[in-house]
């Protein structure tokens, strides 16, 4: 008799969250979604700023390489900049290739974690130099600037917890890529290293705004002033880098370079996608919004998991404490 009464009370309270839950989707999980459209948006530029088609299409003409995207049952996936002849410098057609890569990762319903590296050793290099010169007018290089923003924008919004693996060096546009990862991994001697004054340029992509946010305005200052190399000692200080890994050749127990991302950002991505998912959308909006909409949609995120099946399970389980 004791047992059918302790479980009618489960039952029960299993049936209040539940209700509890649907409530708060439905009065809060629609004006979420319009308050994070309205605010962050997918893009910072829109098509009243510039055709997109347009510069796309001016992309396309500069062909070489490509942008590979692998999704894993683990809910990992891996985005490979691969023109290693060019030290994985981005083509037009790149550009145009991660743009997609991005549009499929937003999509990806069950995904939790991405690690983003270059082929064949090294990172990126930044622009191909060919496509840079072909659209050297200030017109097409804004518009190229606009397409690229949106794009790493968009990368860094993902609702996965993403990873860039620094192997050899990142340079230019390739140091402001890694920028548009939640963290960075630095290999045994890689380096980051925004080289834009040596062109006669600044950060276009948006590595500068996201590099201040990550390392503060001095040490961007310095780096962007000196283009001076980031090597993984002086990533950690700067905190640039969270993290270095081992070298595969001098200890054959540390797996590959790839392994040890997947396995460090494994212990971020442990659980359900929907709770990993929406842990990312909360740092977002604590990231990006004012405190007083980031409380609010801190409290419409967790509408959409309170009571949810990963939630039910744990209180079922007791495993708060474990």
């Amino acid at each position: 008799m004791e047992l059918n009464v302790r479980h009618d009370r489960k039952q029960n309270s299993i049936m209040v969250i539940s209700a509890m839950r649907h409530h708060f989707l439905r009065s809060s999980c629609g004006s979420w979604i319009r308050m994070w459209q309205r605010q962050t948006g997918n893009c910072v530029y829109t098509e009243t700023d510039f055709n997109q088609q347009e510069i796309m299409e001016k992309l396309r003409v500069f062909p070489g390489g490509s942008i590979e995207l692998s999704k894993q049952d683990s809910g990992i996936a891996v985005l490979t900049i691969n023109n290693p002849s060019r030290m994985n410098a981005f083509s037009g057609t790149m550009m145009v290739e991660l743009e997609e890569k991005v549009t499929q990762l937003e999509q990806w319903t069950d995904g939790k974690g991405l690690i983003v590296r270059g082929a064949a050793g090294t990172f990126c290099s930044g622009s191909d130099l060919n496509a840079v010169k072909a659209i050297s007018n200030p017109q097409d290089g804004m518009k190229m600037c606009m397409f690229m923003q949106n794009t790493l924008t968009r990368l860094l919004r993902l609702s996965l917890i993403s990873v860039a693996l620094v192997e050899g060096r990142a340079l230019g546009g390739g140091a402001e890529l890694t920028t548009a990862c939640d963290f960075r991994l630095m290999a045994p001697g890689s380096v980051i290293q925004f080289v834009h004054k040596h062109m006669g340029l600044v950060p276009g992509w948006g590595g500068a705004a996201r590099l201040i946010r990550l390392i503060g305005s001095q040490n961007s200052l310095q780096l962007l002033g000196s283009a001076s190399k980031v090597d993984p000692e002086i990533g950690l200080q700067m905190r640039l880098a969270d993290g270095v890994l081992e070298d595969p050749l001098g200890d054959e127990s540390a797996g590959t370079l790839l392994q040890q991302a997947e396995n460090w950002l494994s212990n971020c991505t442990k659980g359900p996608p929907a709770v990993i998912q929406a842990v990312k959308k909360v740092v977002l909006a604590g990231r990006e919004l004012p405190l007083a909409e980031a409380l609010r949609t801190e409290k419409d995120v967790f509408g959409t998991v309170w009571g949810g099946p990963a939630n039910l399970q744990a209180l079922a389980s007791k495993s708060k404490h474990k």
